[in-house]
């Protein structure tokens, strides 16, 4: 199983947080993950961290689908990869309404039939084919008198850089199973993955061509080698309401809907009502201790050994940790502590 480290929304402290992903580095950790949502873009970041890293792998988590053109998303790609020295994958999701149509002004249409044709897209140009594309989304070139089928100059260092898509429903990790090197998961509960994921997980490897490989699955979770209190799992505790509560409109909230189906109905419409309505304390009192601490990884190294087999029983290949150690010195130590984890449990 692979270490890997999520980075959070950019903000004042990402040069201090870089710093610190070099100590991760060293200590083990094997990727590296930036995400976007309406921060900071991942990729002006992601080619800082390509110069201040040698070994680790670099992913988005995730660029937005609908704010790029497909063959703009394929060339930042190969950009990353070429300046990484093929240490990239490409994380992409559909993200959400609020987000996609209230800060970047596009209609969030279609998320299914336009993954499916971007991802197609950007493998044509990394393989420097002479992009064409008739789709029912995007039509390359436009039938106009100056259209005309290019393909990219450069020489990517690799003709299939992976691709990691972000998925919640049932639909879209279908279309990851099918279609991606990787699956980035948000708020799995390893305890309820076949009963949730697994028919969607089931239809889409029955149809993913063989070459792509396994299916990398990808969790992300805050981590600690510490007993699991309430204060130290009070941020976590903070974004699954945020997440069920705020990112999204009532009837149109993907992780609302996923932690209903995880069979927390009742709480997830009480979260959200209190959440909509201001009352962001008691929307995160509302949230199960049982789901908080079922997403989280947290815990003294006997049990983290029992999390951890309980993940890769689950098929999870990569843990995402976010630590949350309060000093920079606990933090690598965590860190380097999983990782002999990682290599002494036996998956």
């Amino acid at each position: 199983m692979r270490l890997g480290i999520q980075l959070g929304y950019s903000g004042e402290g990402f040069a201090a947080a870089v710093d610190e992903v070099v100590e991760f580095e060293a200590a083990g950790a094997d990727l590296v993950v930036v995400p976007e949502a309406y921060s900071f873009d991942a990729v002006s970041q992601l080619g800082y961290l390509a110069a201040r890293t040698s070994r680790m792998e670099l992913a988005s988590g995730v660029m937005q689908l609908y704010t790029r053109t497909p063959t703009l998303t394929a060339m930042t790609a190969a950009g990353l990869d070429y300046v990484s020295g093929g240490r990239f994958s490409l994380g992409l999701g559909a993200s959400g309404p609020q987000v996609i149509e209230g800060f970047h002004g596009v209609a969030h249409d279609a998320p299914l039939a336009r993954t499916r044709e971007v991802v197609e897209i950007c493998r044509r140009v990394w393989r420097r084919e002479v992009l064409v594309h008739q789709g029912e989304h995007y039509r390359i070139p436009l039938p106009t008198a100056f259209g005309k089928p290019l393909k990219l100059i450069n020489r990517p260092v690799r003709d299939r850089i992976p691709i990691l898509l972000a998925a919640m429903g049932p639909r879209n990790v279908a279309l990851a199973a099918e279609i991606a090197e990787g699956w980035q998961a948000l708020f799995l509960d390893p305890a309820a993955m076949s009963r949730v994921f697994g028919p969607a997980l089931a239809e889409g490897l029955a149809r993913r061509d063989p070459a792509l490989g396994p299916l990398d699955i990808m969790v992300p979770l805050p981590f600690a080698v510490a007993e699991p209190t309430e204060p130290l799992l009070a941020r976590h505790r903070a974004q699954l309401a945020l997440y069920i509560g705020g990112m999204g409109a009532r009837g149109r909230n993907f992780s609302n809907d996923l932690v209903r189906r995880y069979g927390y109905p009742e709480e997830a419409a009480a979260i959200q009502e209190l959440f909509l309505a201001g009352r962001r304390d008691e929307a995160a009192a509302a949230v199960p201790g049982r789901l908080v601490r079922s997403t989280a990884l947290v815990g003294r190294t006997p049990e983290l050994r029992d999390r951890i087999a309980e993940l890769a029983a689950a098929g999870v290949t990569t843990v995402l940790v976010s630590p949350l150690a309060p000093t920079r010195e606990e933090r690598i130590k965590d860190v380097a502590e999983l990782k002999q984890v990682l290599i002494d449990t036996p998956l």
